[in-house]
């Protein structure tokens, strides 16, 4: 029986290492659609969570995980043994910048070193984490050849780009698109034939090179028109223009035009991450990625704009930041999730703090988090409260947020997200 015949059957195991924001919710998809799947995470104190349906990856609610891990669908472990029983694994580990803005690859290393100790024959291999070009080829294959066994034929390597995005009611693992590219032709295929059996849609591409291209290609495209949105922003103010009515007006436009809008920084685990990426690999190639490089410059300095602003807004006040009480509205990087990664809102807050500013945040989904060595906790919003700060910054638009209240309570708002759209007042001070 074919490898592609087993997936079919949903009789092989899957593994997917690293249990995170991206692989748990594909464990949870793979354990779903009938296969075994075993969720391998180093952390110990994750896998205890998880052995006990405990979910703490907010679109992985605990009522689907717990089922899952009850009927021994989903069996969490630290155990890299248990790859020796599957026929398919999915890496999903974190692939940070260092300070540098080299992509740190140990994690990538690391797992694929724990695949090639168990690799066997007929057995598919996948690299998810989202990575520069090459590094399917360029890093894991030559750790897998060391076992003697050959890619294309005694087993299957392939690169399929994560597309998650946390907190998304319309999109999720299953019904996102899913692209894969393989070593060989019969190594997509045999990708593409594990993926169709739990996703809604597979796109098959020509390698590897392409797939990894894909994902970055996907966030810079982001990256870049929300750097434009940012430097309008600064332009329309400096000419006394309303950048929100701008884009508002340009988006009528049916063809042609795709709004994107300016905010306090770019958040999350991808977008501030992945062109970076990119443009490390074009230095590594002789190529300057000027554009790449200037929206990350763009957007990089806009929490610093931000601060800006809410110093116009405590002048108007008579107010310097130095001893004034700064109440930070938002920590996550997004509406309505408990991301803090890479948050535009903590470089605020830091800069805020090392101005001398009495820096408090509320935040529903974050109760409480450490700001460069200094724990902070979140506070409720009560109209008290919000009065009491000198300045209010809504950084993140939570839906969870009272809008009445904080326009009725604060003495000045710095709204970064248009979240007053249609209002006028002096204490007012938007993006």
């Amino acid at each position: 029986m074919t490898l592609e015949e087993r997936f079919a059957r949903r009789t092989t195991p899957v593994a997917v290492i690293g249990q995170g924001y991206v692989g748990l919710p594909l464990a949870v998809e793979f354990a779903r659609a009938g296969f075994p799947v075993y969720g391998i995470d180093v952390d110990a104190k994750r896998i205890a969570k998880l052995a006990k349906g405990i979910s703490y990856i907010q679109d992985v609610p605990t009522s689907d995980l717990a089922p899952l891990v009850r009927q021994g669908r989903l069996k969490p472990t630290t155990d890299f043994s248990v790859l020796r029983r599957c026929g398919a694994v999915s890496i999903c580990v974190p692939t940070p910048l260092s300070k540098t803005r080299d992509p740190d690859m140990s994690y990538v290393v690391s797992a694929s070193e724990q695949v090639a100790r168990y690799l066997h024959r007929d057995e598919l291999v996948v690299l998810e984490s989202t990575t520069y070009p090459g590094t399917t080829d360029e890093l894991i294959l030559p750790l897998l050849h060391k076992t003697g066994l050959k890619v294309g034929k005694d087993f299957f390597l392939a690169f399929s780009p994560e597309r998650v995005d946390p907190g998304n009611p319309n999109y999720q693992t299953r019904n996102i698109p899913k692209v894969v590219g393989g070593m060989t032709a019969r190594c997509t295929r045999v990708a593409a034939a594990l993926y169709s059996q739990v996703m809604d849609r597979v796109v098959p591409v020509s390698s590897t090179r392409v797939a990894e291209m894909v994902k970055l290609l996907e966030n810079t495209f982001r990256s870049v028109n929300i750097g434009l949105a940012n430097e309008t922003a600064l332009l329309c103010e400096r000419l006394g223009i309303d950048v929100w009515e701008v884009i508002e007006a340009a988006g009528t436009k049916p063809f042609g035009f795709m709004p994107f809008y300016p905010g306090p920084g770019l958040g999350g685990h991808c977008i501030p991450v992945d062109p970076f990426y990119l443009s490390w690999k074009a230095r590594s190639a002789g190529f300057e990625a000027r554009f790449i490089e200037l929206a990350g410059e763009v957007n990089g300095k806009m929490p610093e704009h931000v601060v800006r602003r809410v110093v116009q807004a405590l002048n108007r006040r008579k107010k310097g930041v130095n001893g004034s009480r700064v109440l930070v509205l938002g920590a996550a990087y997004k509406a309505d999730v408990d991301d803090i990664r890479e948050s535009p809102s903590l470089d605020v807050m830091e800069l805020l703090r090392e101005m001398g500013a009495k820096v408090e945040y509320a935040d529903p989904h974050v109760p409480s988090l450490d700001l460069q060595g200094h724990l902070l906790k979140g506070v409720r919003l009560t109209a008290a409260r919000l009065a009491r700060a000198d300045c209010v910054v809504l950084a993140t638009a939570h839906r969870a947020f009272d809008y009445g209240l904080i326009y009725r309570s604060a003495r000045a708002i710095v709204d970064t997200r248009n979240a007053f759209r249609g209002k006028k007042s002096a204490k007012l001070v938007r993006l």
